[in-house]
């Protein structure tokens, strides 16, 4: 059973939420199916998150390349969102969760920014675990808008301090542990910037059936890693 310990737990936690598709044609249903189901396990960890102290809690919900899913799907997406920040309010005030989010909300419908934005207003001076989702979120058109909002200041020299903060993540540390379900083995241009010296954890479990004790996993595996940052760990000789 994992505890509470700053010490050596992951200040931030990044998680792919793959396979909720696979999940449900396992079961002959429709991929909104697993996409609402998706949702539970989303409930368990973040209140698994906000009990163990972790700082940051990053979820990729939604990709800039989903759009190119079946119209249907993503209204279903959308509705599935905007249900989950209002009726998880009480829960995340309950547990001192504060909610934010990076990526390009602009091509969200309008009704589900503004419950986005109620929760996220509602939130703003919990104390403990920050909820971050990624909303019409990609790495590359993370850092594009960055580069336009450096340009439109009239910065000229940079350095990586600056480019991080002008990035969506300004103000919040780099994952230190970064999570994908279902087994692929991919970034999915997801915090390209900020996962630079994350640790990898790739755990065949379908987002559905990811449980506490899968989450648990990750972060023991996380406390055995020699993290070096490109020098030399204490734990090894290479």
């Amino acid at each position: 059973m994992i505890t509470p310990d700053i010490v050596s737990l992951p200040r931030h936690i990044a998680i792919v939420m793959d396979g909720n598709g696979r999940w449900a044609k396992k079961r002959g249903m429709p991929r909104l199916f697993g996409h609402r189901a998706g949702v539970n396990a989303v409930k368990e960890i973040v209140e698994e998150c906000s009990r163990l102290n972790i700082g940051v809690l990053t979820l990729y919900a939604l990709s800039t390349e989903n759009w190119i899913r079946p119209k249907a799907e993503i209204i279903g997406l959308m509705s599935i969102l905007k249900r989950y920040v209002r009726l998880e309010l009480p829960m995340m005030m309950r547990n001192n969760v504060k909610l934010t989010t990076i990526g390009d909300q602009s091509k969200l419908p309008a009704d589900t920014r503004a419950e986005i934005k109620k929760t996220i207003e509602a939130t703003s001076r919990n104390t403990g675990l920050t909820l971050n989702l990624a909303l019409n979120y990609g790495a590359r058109d993370e850092m594009v808008r960055a580069i336009n909002r450096l340009v439109a200041a009239g910065i000229q020299r940079v350095d990586e301090t600056t480019v991080s903060n002008y990035l969506d993540t300004a103000g919040l540390p780099d994952p230190d542990l970064f999570i994908r379900t279902s087994g692929e083995m991919r970034l999915s241009n997801f915090m390209l910037w900020q996962i630079a010296y994350t640790e990898l954890h790739v755990t065949p479990v379908l987002w559905p059936d990811f449980k506490i004790k899968h989450l648990h996993e990750a972060i023991a595996d996380f406390r055995q890693r020699g993290r070096r940052y490109g020098g030399v760990d204490s734990k090894r000789s290479t």
